[in-house]
């Protein structure tokens, strides 16, 4: 069962494991002045002393209620009794905000199954907690990332340097001219696995090591984006051999230990196996219940220590990596990165690909799993085993999802909607603020449907000027119109706005969107000729796949030779508007 976050927060956050500055309550208050604020993003990193605190959504200046939407939602997709809603046995997350952990729970079960489709007995059920380790799958290759970005800062490595330099028999099959920079980047051209497997195709490490150096791309280096876990194998080996220290040994010296990661790092010990989360039951190859051992198989070939998959870790460990990030790459006084090279980290170096942005091992702007956090700067990962990290610089926020969705079994559905929900309740739970004061309407619906705030019929014998503010944080196919009706509603069309304001769309839209600027922008429509009588409204229209944090609108006018339309003032709601008199939504 999982515990809303308020109720358990005294249970919850009393047992962090890593070290906390004490009470969030003691912080003075004007430190949340901006930092609650969704449409007043920061800039630059977090100050240095940045330190995770307990605290409640209150404490970091934020509406609990968004978040205790997510936990009761997270408690279905952990119930098997949901149906086509049940996601996996077990979860663990947490949510933090300028500095605070405002959530952080576990539901389900750790370990639950035997086999395939076989039960344990109940009594021997594991419960998730809020230490479980989990296999972080993908996330992994953020370990490795960092570890490059390290090597580089030494002088080392260098992004624009062909691999081969590094490693001459990379140049093998046409690989010649791949850099550094394109296997953080994922544009060197592999496929995105091994073929054969490195667990089918050769019979020990020495040789499947070999197999990574002669691995053929399949289109030219720079020319496309493909994700592969080819290029962090590869990215492990330039790395093993420029240090001559083996990844698990750069991991742990430059990364868990500085940062006091006591529950991070490959091949967990046996002490840890009755915290470990169980992931699949394998029976190709024929491994059994796999818990304690990597999931992924080419790197349990490797022996559990590889670029792209290994590494286990707890919330609370990822939690202090997180903030390392927003803190410019330091934590208790412990530099594990310089600022420049957490930029480069944040830094789209495939402009070239449109939807496929990345920075330097971390990936850039991807609504599909970062939900209402995502933005240019946002960065993240997610991992195959159903986890995924997501930490925003703008509103200095981050959160983490980890799970054992693939136990007993891979042939799961997606964890996407949950990956996408903690972010979006992260960034409904920071307000908005109308400029210049005054209250608003919002709207953040689901995928799939349509909110409209409409007047009544309304008469002018004058042009007509309609004037509003809207602060927009949608999918780019989510859209935001102002219509009009001669009609009686039987019929609406879009009223072309012009659109003013910080990073506003140029020309005259039909309908605005997109999470590329957190500014209120002002917008005006212009009715040339009423013809007798008419209707205006707003509507608000999501597809199904994926939402942002929604609309809101202020300062909505509607006025004839200068003077407001009778009756324009009195708006009927339909769907998810809500109006919200003190503004702080």
């Amino acid at each position: 069962m999982r515990i809303p976050v308020l109720a358990a927060a005294v249970v919850l956050l009393s047992s962090l494991t890593f070290p906390l500055a004490g009470s969030a309550a003691a912080v003075p208050a004007a430190h949340h002045a901006d930092g609650s604020r969704f449409d007043r993003p920061y800039t630059g990193f977090a100050p240095v002393g940045t330190v995770l605190r307990r605290g409640s959504p209150r404490d970091a200046g934020l509406d609990a209620a968004p978040i205790d939407a997510f936990e009761q939602r997270m408690a279905g997709w952990e119930d098997p009794s949901a149906g086509a809603g049940y996601l996996f046995p077990g979860a663990t997350t947490l949510m933090a905000h300028d500095g605070v952990v405002v959530e952080r729970g576990a539901g389900g079960y750790a370990v639950k199954y035997a086999g395939t489709t076989t039960e344990l007995p109940p009594d021997q059920w594991v419960p998730a907690r809020t230490d479980t380790l989990y296999d972080l799958a993908s996330l992994s290759k953020l370990f490795t990332s960092i570890v490059a970005m390290q090597q580089l800062e030494a002088g080392r490595i260098d992004l624009g340097t062909p691999v081969a330099h590094y490693l001459p028999e990379f140049a093998a099959n046409g690989k010649g001219d791949i850099t550094v920079e394109q296997l953080l980047t994922h544009t060197s051209g592999f496929d995105a696995d091994p073929v054969p497997s490195l667990w089918q195709g050769y019979s020990d490490i020495p040789s499947r090591e070999q197999a990574i150096l002669d691995a053929e791309p399949i289109h030219p280096p720079g020319t496309t984006y493909l994700y592969s876990d080819l290029n962090m194998l590869s990215m492990q080996l330039v790395l093993e051999k420029v240090t001559g220290k083996p990844l698990d040994t750069l991991v742990h010296d430059g990364i868990t230990t500085p940062l006091q990661l006591a529950d991070t790092g490959y091949n967990p010990p046996p002490d840890k196996l009755p915290r470990i989360a169980a992931t699949e039951y394998e029976t190709s190859p024929a491994r059994g219940m796999v818990r304690g051992q990597v999931h992924d198989e080419n790197a349990w070939a490797l022996g559990g220590v590889a670029g792209h998959a290994g590494v286990f870790s707890t919330v609370d460990d990822l939690a202090v990596l997180a903030q390392t990030i927003l803190n410019g790459g330091t934590y208790r006084g412990h530099r594990i990165l310089d600022g420049d090279s957490v930029r480069l980290m944040e830094q789209n170096f495939n402009q070239a690909f449109p939807g496929d942005s990345h920075g330097l091992g971390f990936e850039l702007d991807q609504i599909w799993y970062m939900g209402g956090l995502s933005g240019p700067q946002t960065l993240g990962h997610t991992g195959f085993t159903g986890t995924s990290l997501v930490i925003d610089p703008q509103s200095r926020s981050f959160v983490i999802l980890l799970s054992n969705r693939v136990h007993p079994t891979r042939a799961t559905p997606s964890t996407n909607p949950p990956r996408r929900a903690i972010g979006v309740a992260m960034s409904q739970a920071m307000r908005v603020a109308v400029p210049g004061g005054g209250p608003l309407w919002y709207s953040g619906q689901a995928g799939g449907t349509t909110s409209t705030l409409s007047t009544g019929p309304l008469t002018a014998t004058a042009p007509v000027d309609v004037d509003f503010a809207a602060f927009v944080n949608t999918e780019s196919t989510d859209l935001l119109c102002l219509e009009d009706s001669t009609d009686g509603g039987a019929t609406w069309h879009a009223l072309p706005l012009t659109v003013t304001g910080q990073g506003a769309p140029p020309g005259t839209p039909a309908s605005l969107s997109g999470q590329s600027v957190r500014a209120w922008w002002h917008a005006h429509a212009e009715i040339p000729q009423p013809a007798g009588v008419f209707q205006l409204r707003w509507r608000y229209t999501t597809d199904p796949v994926y939402e942002g944090r929604g609309v809101d609108l202020a300062h909505l006018s509607v006025t004839s030779a200068g003077r407001p339309v009778p009756g324009s003032a009195a708006l009927t709601p339909a769907g998810a508007w809500q109006f919200l008199p003190d503004a702080r939504r």
